[in-house]
Parts: C-alpha cells; structure tokens; sequence
C-alpha cells in the first residue's frame, strides 16, 4: 500500500512542504462521512435516568475531541512513490483502504509531545464548556488508552508511552469540569468480526467475508471488557458517548446498558448505545427546527472536520457558535462542540481563539445559558432566541432594533408583572409597554423599550423578571 514507509522520518520533516504542492483539494470541499442512522429515544426519561442527567441538563455546553492516529497527518497518507494521500477525514483507513497492518505502523510515529491534559481542559472551561468527552476508540479500533484486553492502544504501541484518558479524567476532575468518552460500538476496522448493513462501513479489504463475521464475538472480546475498563480505571465517567450502533442486537444493547448500570449507576448514555435505549438522543451536525420533550444534544464540528484535517482553517465565526448554542439551548438542548487536536498533541490555534472570544461572552452571560430550559412560547421570535430559568425569562437578542423598541408576543403567557434589565449591567432598567390581549381581559408584555445600541453585537441579553409565567 506505501511504498517507502520505513522513511517516514523523512516523510515527516517534507511533509507540509509537499502538501502544498501535492494537495489540489481545499479542506471545506471534502465532505464530512454520513451520520449514523440514529435509533430515537422509545421513552421519556424516567426519574433514574432524569436523575443522572440533572447535571448534564444544567450544563448546556461541553467539548466533544476527536484524536487518534488520523491525526497524525491531518487524515493524510503517503501513497506509492511518497505522494500525499488524501484520507478525507478521521474514517480515512476505510476511505483509502489502508491494511490493518499498515495504518498499525502510524502509530510508530505518534507522539504527542506537546500534549498537556491540564492546558486542553483549561481551554474547555475558559470557553465556559462544562463537560468533556474524547474519543477512548474511534472506528480504526484503536485504543486511545492503556487497554488491558487489547495490545492496539497507545500505551503500548506509540513511542509516547502515555494515557491521554488518566490524564484528561484527572485534569477535568482538578478543574471542575464532568469527563467522558465516545467508543465506537458498531465499528471497529481492526477486529475481524465487525459487520455493518452491506458491508458499507466495514474492513472489507482485510476481512472481505461479511458472512463469517459474528458481531456477539467482538461484542465478547472487546466491547465488554473495554467497557469494563473505561469504567472502573479512570475514576468517574460522566457520559458514555456511543457511536454508530450498526449491528448490535436489541439483547446486547441492553446487556451493556445493565454493565454500566452495574459499574456506574451514575454515567449517563446516549441513545447510540442502538434499540431506542440511553438517556439522551443525539443530533448530529444539525440544530432541530424544534425542541423534543426527550433530553437531546447536537454534537457538531468547529470547522469542517471532526478529526485534525491540515489544511482546514475554515473555522466557525464565535459569532455563529454563540447564536448556535442560544438556539440550541433555547429548544432544551445542549451543545457539543467538537475540536481535533494535531498529532502533535496541540488544539489548532484557530479553534483556541473562537473558543477564548466564546468564553468571553458566557463571562458575561453564562447566567443564560446554565440551568435555563426550552422557552416557553409556541415559536421563536425573529430578532432572536428565548430561554427560561424559574420565573425569569431571558431574551436573547441578535438582531438589535433600531427604533429602540423590541416588540415581544407574550401573548401565550400570563404575567402579572415584570421588570426588565440589561443582563450585562443590571443597573439598566428597561420600561416595558403593556398591551391588551386578544381576549381583552387583561394585558400582557408588548414591548421593551432599549438602548440605541446593543451592549453586545452578537447577542445582548434581557433579563425579565416576572411574578407569574405559565401557559394560558
């Protein structure tokens, strides 16, 4: 498949050299792989699971990583005769058909020297995410952890030696911040024994025979203890964030549910543990038109890619972060929002700055987004987003008017009274017009009258107080 991968030193110093030569494709042009066809929630949460997901409720925001052995070269590949391979994404042994044997043989070359657990949580918090989860096995089956039942991990196979899991698990804990880790469940490119629906994302070109693969094998030899792993070495685990389902059976599905269960009463499960189980569904790259009375989260890229991809630089504006994470939180969802380290073991600086100008904003606003729920009105209003706490209702405002008067149909709702003030300086009140309602027996909020100009350009927030909010 490579010709020339012994000189990959040489590979490594010419690499970004070569790139720019060698690369005709712009990052944003590559697609990003299908989401997995998600199997929704069959229930509302009951009250175990509603308990585990209190604090997750309340947290709204967290940081999704994606780093692997992909990352090496940013999902490139060096082809026969040294030229640059373009792997497309973090899927990129399957896209380039890499032999197993082979794709091992980056891992040769891993280290992440400049990997520091203590500065990558710091980034997450400092950006005003409260919870974390990294990839602990991606698809290519490699372990991103000490595995104890497979050897195919990167304690053992890199020249690094080390455990980004222990250390990430004990710098979240140390800065306050929930951990936990994504396993790909329905794929594994390194395990002989993983089937997908036709074969479309199996390791078909070192394990070719779809029909002799048996799924409950794999499930036997790695899944379980894998999972057992994660659960009882790395202290507690917040959130356990499946990823494509494919073939697992109703019967296993349940069974590693009742494992978690058993290990960690308190780790909470997305719905891609498959069969309508877990206590949250999943979104993927998308914001829903509407909410869902089912807790539901969207995880989605920062630029173009879930994996380090060199060359994309085609970042997410803060702007466009902040307005997603209001939207989303304004349908009772939350928001994971994912960054991929280099090989090297850095987070691009490009992603570094958005999340810094986004944690300036959730300085000042964060009030908004943390314990609040889905607003309470039918629709969303045009300059804007809604979100709740208590009696307290916040407006978000995006498009700030310009004749000062921010027209609100709070028709759908009873209040009695209300104050209103800036978010970001509390000492300015706002006058609030009242206006009868359509049964003309009482009245309700019309319109706040602000400012010239918005405190914030991207999303100056409203604060109103009312004694009573409830639907009519």
């Amino acid at each position: 498949m490579r010709a020339g991968f012994n000189d990959m030193k040489k590979f490594h110093l010419a690499f970004a050299a070569a790139l720019s030569l060698a690369l005709n494709l712009r990052a944003a042009d590559i697609p990003i792989p299908d989401a997995p066809v998600d199997t929704p929630l069959k229930t509302v949460a009951d009250a175990a699971s509603a308990q585990r997901l209190a604090w997750w409720s309340d947290a709204r925001f967290g940081m999704f990583i994606h780093w692997g052995l992909y990352s090496q070269w940013g999902c490139h590949y060096p082809g026969p005769d040294g030229k640059l391979l373009d792997g497309g994404s973090e899927h990129m042994m399957q896209r380039l058909k890499i032999p197993l044997a082979d794709y091992a043989k980056i891992a040769d070359d891993f280290n992440p020297t400049n990997f520091n657990a203590g500065e990558w949580v710091a980034i997450a918090k400092n950006a005003g995410m409260e919870y974390m989860v990294i990839t602990s096995k991606h698809h290519d089956g490699f372990a991103m952890y000490d595995s104890q039942s497979s050897d195919y991990n990167i304690v053992k196979r890199t020249p690094w030696q080390r455990d980004p899991v222990k250390e990430l698990a004990g710098a979240c804990r140390k800065q306050g911040l929930k951990f936990g880790v994504y396993y790909s469940l329905g794929r594994d490119w390194a395990d002989p024994d993983v089937p997908t629906k036709a074969g479309y994302r199996s390791n078909t070109w070192d394990y070719p025979d779809e029909s002799k693969k048996v799924f409950d094998r794999y499930f036997r030899r790695k899944v379980i203890p894998q999972i057992t792993e994660l659960l009882t070495h790395y202290g507690p685990i917040a959130v356990l964030w499946f990823d494509t389902p494919e073939e697992i059976s109703a019967a296993e599905s349940q069974e590693l549910l009742a494992l978690i269960h058993k290990l960690q009463p308190d780790c909470i499960v997305n719905s891609r543990i498959g069969h309508g189980l877990g206590d949250y569904g999943v979104q993927e790259q998308k914001i829903p038109g509407a909410g869902d009375v089912k807790p539901w989260e969207t995880c989605m890229t920062l630029n173009g890619h879930w994996g380090y991809f060199l060359g994309d630089e085609k970042w997410k504006s803060p702007e466009t972060v902040i307005h997603n994470l209001v939207d989303i939180v304004s349908k009772g969802g939350n928001y994971l929002l994912n960054v991929g380290p280099t090989g090297q073991g850095i987070i691009p600086q490009g992603a570094a700055s958005d999340l810094q100008q986004i944690g300036d904003w959730m300085k000042v606003n964060g009030e908004a987004i943390y314990g609040t729920t889905a607003s309470p009105l039918p629709t969303q209003p045009a300059w804007g987003r809604i979100t709740k706490k208590g009696g307290t209702l916040y407006l978000h405002v995006f498009n700030w008017p310009k004749d000062g008067k921010l027209v609100v149909d709070l028709s759908p709702l009873s209040l009695t009274t209300a104050d209103a003030c800036l978010l970001a300086d509390p000492s300015q009140k706002l006058k609030i017009d009242f206006a009868p309602t359509s049964r003309g027996t009482d009245e309700t909020i019309d319109t706040i009258n602000v400012p010239p100009a918005p405190l914030d350009p991207v999303d100056t927030v409203i604060v109103l107080k009312t004694m009573t909010v409830r639907r009519s």
